[in-house]
């Protein structure tokens, strides 16, 4: 399939009026980055939200995204002492991270997972 400059240029024109989901995410990250206590607000807020559908890889997703924030996976993995792997396997779409391996993890991010109450 050959594509021509027509398709190229509107692609591009594309990628200019709407940035991609990688860019909201880099925006999201140097957000949490920037502010610890959102950081922990956004987490908390994931956390509440765990019981809902997909409640629980939206919760992964958003721990991903503040150990992003705080230094990414190598960096926790030093602090923690959790082999890079475990974290990579336990924060995955189909994750299922023991509540020791979380403590770890927030515990190396700097946050904290505070009781929901009903």
């Amino acid at each position: 399939m050959t594509v021509t400059k027509k398709t190229q240029a509107t692609s591009m024109d594309v990628a200019q009026n709407f940035p991609s989901a990688v860019d909201r995410d880099t925006q999201l990250i140097e957000e949490l980055r920037a502010d610890p206590a959102y950081a922990e607000i956004y987490l908390q807020t994931a956390l509440e939200d765990i019981y809902e559908d997909g409640g629980v890889p939206a919760f992964l997703t958003a721990l991903r995204r503040v150990i992003e924030a705080r230094g990414g996976v190598g960096e926790i993995s030093k602090r923690s002492g959790l082999a890079h792997q475990n974290i990579y396997r336990a924060l995955s779409a189909d994750g299922n991270p023991t509540i020791k391996t979380l403590t770890e993890i927030t515990r190396a991010a700097g946050v904290r997972l505070a009781p929901y109450h009903a």
